[in-house]
């Protein structure tokens, strides 16, 4: 007899949510569509968690081990707030249900011809630092699977007719019946034949050999929009890889962000750092700031403090992808000259003496 908790890779006891990710984990590796299926370990994997994800014969597969017998069993809120009640039963003692279901019950696309999607793709740009202040377009060269150009996404070469699939007679959906110490159970997933259309064309496009999608270079444009910050991660719908009979993946391009040299940012405010003499900040003076918008003249007050702070309106990051911007914040340095000539020590000792 076989070891419904060994099929699922855990140990006896596990906790609901244990045999929850060890069913989404396996069951998704062995789907018999993907790369990695393997039709027969899939079918032990979903009548595994047939026992394991309902309460009640959990319970009684946990007491009486192999001799377990839950053909007889009836509804109940089951495992992971599945509602198992919903199975059809069968003349038998047994029962139907779709993967399908179950797979979007749990958050993820199933089999069916709704939840098709292609996969995510994920790229990283860098930018320098103004660009991610006032923002940019970039435009590049992705390779991704993309709907075939020859056939549009069908598969079938063009002119050609479409005729029903003769492995689910047009359903679309394929049932497998089963036996097990449960009873009998059949389970229902897509057609891999047709990828759930029901029809298959009666000559294959010989581009992406009825596949409906070939890989090849996309043009992308993207919008980095202003004040973007080191880290971020812009999503465009549906511009990543191309499902047939589905729906796209999404784009995701993380951010990088250079360095300034001399300017840094906090938030919407920018600063940098203005080194000034010891007698403009005694006496006042104006000085040139490097901002990102070129270098603007700035006043420098009499009697300035070390490390004070001086405003530039409007000149730090855009704010809301609006015209009104942050501001931009210079902090002074008062430069103090190391070695002085005899002319300006005796200077500042008449300073001194005047109690400056």
């Amino acid at each position: 007899m076989k070891d419904y908790y060994q099929i699922l890779g855990l140990q006896k006891g596990a906790s609901r949510e244990e045999v929850k990710k060890a069913f989404r984990k396996m069951a998704s590796q062995y789907h018999p569509d993907k790369k990695t299926g393997d039709e027969e370990k899939y079918k032990e994997v979903t009548e595994a968690y047939a026992v394991l994800g309902d309460e009640k014969k959990k319970a009684e597969y946990d007491t009486y081990g192999h001799s377990f017998q839950g053909a007889g069993g009836g509804g109940g809120q089951g495992f992971g707030g599945f509602d198992f009640s919903g199975f059809q039963q069968g003349a038998g003692g047994g029962f139907e249900f779709d993967l399908n279901d179950i797979f979007q019950n749990f958050g993820f696309g199933g089999g069916g011809q709704q939840s098709r999607r292609g996969r995510d793709v994920s790229i990283d740009i860098n930018l320098n630092f103004q660009e991610s202040i006032f923002g940019v377009t970039r435009k590049l060269l992705i390779t991704k699977n993309n709907l075939c150009k020859e056939c549009d996404g069908t598969g079938a070469k063009k002119g050609t007719e479409m005729s029903s699939c003769s492995t689910c007679n047009g359903q679309g959906k394929v049932r497998e019946n089963r036996n097990s110490i449960m009873g009998s159970f059949t389970t229902v997933r897509e057609c891999s034949t047709c990828r759930g259309t029901g029809k298959i064309p009666k000559d294959r496009c010989g581009h992406c050999a009825g596949a409906g999608i070939a890989r090849t270079e996309e043009e992308i444009s993207i919008k980095v929009p202003a004040g973007i910050q080191n880290g971020e991660v812009i999503r465009m719908t549906g511009r990543g890889e191309a499902m047939a009979n589905g729906q796209p993946g999404d784009l995701y391009i993380k951010v990088h962000v250079e360095q300034h040299a001399t300017i840094k940012r906090d938030g919407s405010t920018l600063t940098s750092k203005l080194p000034i003499k010891l007698t403009d900040a005694l006496l006042g003076a104006t000085y040139s700031v490097e901002t990102l918008d070129g270098p603007i003249n700035i006043k420098i007050p009499a009697g300035i403090t070390h490390g004070e702070l001086l405003r530039i309106k409007n000149k730090g990051v855009p704010i809301g992808g609006g015209s009104s911007r942050g501001d931009f914040m210079v902090k002074v340095s008062i430069e103090t000259p190391k070695k002085l000539s005899r002319k300006a020590q005796k200077l500042v000792e008449e300073l001194r003496s005047e109690g400056i």
